[in-house]
C-alpha cells in the first residue's frame, strides 16, 4: 500500500461520525476555507509520512471501533492510498466516512481526470461534502460545521445516480 502524508490520527473519536471511530487527518488541502478548523493541514509538504499498515495495526488493536473517518486536509488529494486503506477497513467490518471540501457533484465530474477519486468514493460509506462556509457555521449540526454541507449515503447515491442525504 502507498504511504500517506498525515497531519495526525485520533485513535478514538465520537465527534467525527457515528460510534467510536479512528479519525485520520490527511495533510494537504487546496480549499483554504475561511475559518477552517484544521488550518495546519493545508500545506501539502507538512505533516509526516505514515505506512497504512501502522494504521491497520492500530485499528486491529481496538475492538470498540465502529468505523474510520478520513478528514483533513483534503482526503481526495490522496485518494489512491486512502481507497486502498478503505478496502482493508471494510474487510474488518468497519465503515468509512470521508470529509471533503468538494461537493459530490464535483467529485463525479473529476473522475475522468482523477480516476483514483472514484475508487475512494466507491469505498466511502458516508460522505460529508462541501467547503466549510464561515457565514453558514452552526454548532447545532451533527458532524458538520456549516449548513451547506451534506451527509450523503454514497452507496445509495451511486446506485440511484442522485444525491441521497442521510442522518447518521
Amino acid at each position: 500500500m502507498k504511504e500517506l502524508r498525515l497531519a495526525g490520527v485520533i485513535r478514538e473519536s465520537i465527534v467525527d461520525g457515528p460510534g467510536i471511530r479512528m479519525t485520520i487527518f490527511t495533510q494537504g488541502c487546496p480549499h483554504h476555507c475561511e475559518g477552517c478548523h484544521n488550518p495546519q493541514t493545508h500545506e501539502f509538504g507538512g505533516g509526516y509520512l505514515s505506512h497504512p499498515e501502522n494504521i491497520l495495526k492500530a485499528i486491529d488493536s481496538n475492538p470498540l471501533l465502529k468505523g474510520v473517518t478520513f478528514s483533513g486536509g483534503e482526503p481526495f488529494m490522496q485518494a489512491e492510498a486512502l481507497a486502498e486503506l478503505a478496502v482493508e477497513i471494510h474487510r474488518r467490518g468497519l465503515n468509512v466516512l470521508t470529509y471533503t471540501g468538494f461537493t459530490f457533484e464535483q467529485l463525479l465530474e473529476s473522475f475522468e481526470r482523477f480516476p483514483e477519486r472514484k475508487k475512494l468514493l466507491e469505498q466511502t460509506d458516508y460522505l460529508i461534502d462541501g467547503k466549510f462556509v464561515l457565514a453558514l457555521r452552526s454548532l447545532d449540526l451533527k458532524y458538520r460545521g456549516s449548513s451547506n454541507q451534506r451527509i450523503i449515503d454514497v452507496r445509495k447515491s451511486l446506485e440511484e445516480k442522485r444525491v441521497v442525504e442521510t442522518e447518521l
